[in-house]
């Protein structure tokens, strides 16, 4: 188990502080990203054709130790009803019974909330927004199971860092974020869809101890390869061989919503964002940019790889785009069945022809972006 309270107690603690922003300062951001992001709703469903929350509610705007206390709420929603059906399948063999087993436990569950909440704290400088898919169930059920969360001080940190307009980059974010929610509340069971494969991956845990080991030392090794410069992280490196399928298929899907919604942020052009070319050059740089010990971090934590789905989605959407257009795109989202397979991410053709059809070979190409 973990100890939740333990979590946001050592993240809040290890936090590195924002930007210098005046109380004046900080309220004009929050109110221009209130409504930026719903000036990208509006961009986001002309530009994407998807269905969306008629009347979505406004973003929440938070700091750094707000978004760990989100996380941190939204972890426990997924992970503790599995962590109450994996120690029943272990029984108390492992921790042994009785008062042993229980100071076993807590302490563990100290030792893993600190190891969370160290995580949380290197992450919550970095992240800019999401959508969060899990909340704290609302008694009264008026609530959205969603919510749209834009960390400003980190808006305000890269803005400065990298020196470009500040309401154009502001926007460039909220239509990432805003695509996202578009992607998780007009497509009915992408997010229970997300959710199962969650799921089935926690659950496909190896519960033997031999296997478990083995892990460990797996997750060693990764570490000193990610401190060497190799391609080790912690993320490959504790999987059993059917939680490695299971995230084969999850890691598809995000590559397509992290990609699509990179995509649309270009994509809808400088009509909307008048320095989106500049942003775009710079942030890259960002991305790759970073000392030796960031590089690492980002290794181990398999941050790399999210980059690099970024690159690989947005390159699929804006290839499929180009071919068929935005409307025969659409049809991704029709089922579980039409998401592209990792192998139809790298090559778009495929998912072209099983799921939109063959071409003509003299049918024009459709410059939409």
């Amino acid at each position: 188990m973990i100890d939740w309270n333990v979590a946001v107690q050592t993240g809040t603690r290890l936090l590195r502080p924002g930007p210098q922003v005046g109380h004046a300062e900080a309220r004009e951001v929050v109110e221009q990203l209130r409504e930026l992001s719903r000036i990208a709703q509006g961009h986001v469903r002309d530009f994407t054709g998807m269905r969306t929350e008629d009347d979505p509610a406004p973003a929440t705007i938070v700091d750094r130790p707000g978004w760990i206390r989100a996380n941190v709420d939204g972890f426990r929603v997924v992970l503790e009803p599995l962590m109450e059906q994996m120690a029943e399948r272990r029984g108390t063999g492992l921790l042994g019974a009785g008062a042993g087993g229980v100071v076993v436990q807590a302490v563990g569950s100290r030792v893993t909330g600190m190891q969370v909440g160290a995580i949380l704290a290197y992450m919550a400088g970095r992240v800019l927004g999401q959508y969060e898919l899990f909340l704290p169930p609302d008694p009264d059920g008026r609530a959205p199971t969603g919510r749209l969360t834009l960390v400003a001080p980190n808006i305000v940190h890269v803005e400065q860092e990298l020196g470009v307009d500040a309401r154009d980059f502001r926007l460039w974010v909220c239509l990432h974020e805003e695509t996202h929610r578009a992607q998780f509340t007009g497509v009915p069971w992408l997010r229970e869809y997300v959710q199962d494969q969650m799921t089935r991956f926690l659950l496909a845990s190896d519960l033997d101890p031999g296997a478990m080991l083995d892990r460990i030392r797996d997750a060693a090794e990764a570490v000193a390869d990610a401190v060497r410069g190799g391609e080790g992280n912690l993320i490959d490196a504790i999987q059993s061989p059917e939680q490695r399928e299971i995230l084969d298929r999850l890691t598809a899907v995000m590559t397509l919503v992290e990609g699509h919604g990179d995509y649309v942020m270009d994509a809808v052009g400088p009509e909307v964002v008048p320095s989106v070319q500049q942003i775009r050059s710079r942030f890259q740089g960002r991305r790759e940019g970073g000392s030796r010990f960031d590089r690492t971090i980002r290794k181990l934590l398999g941050i790399d790889l999210k980059m690099k789905q970024y690159a690989e989605g947005s390159r699929f959407v804006r290839r499929v785009v180009t071919e068929v257009g935005m409307d025969d795109f659409n049809k991704i989202w029709q089922s579980p069945e039409t998401l592209p397979t990792h192998a139809e991410i790298m090559e778009p053709a495929l998912w072209i022809d099983r799921v939109v059809g063959p071409r003509p070979l003299d049918a024009p190409k459709v410059n939409e972006a």
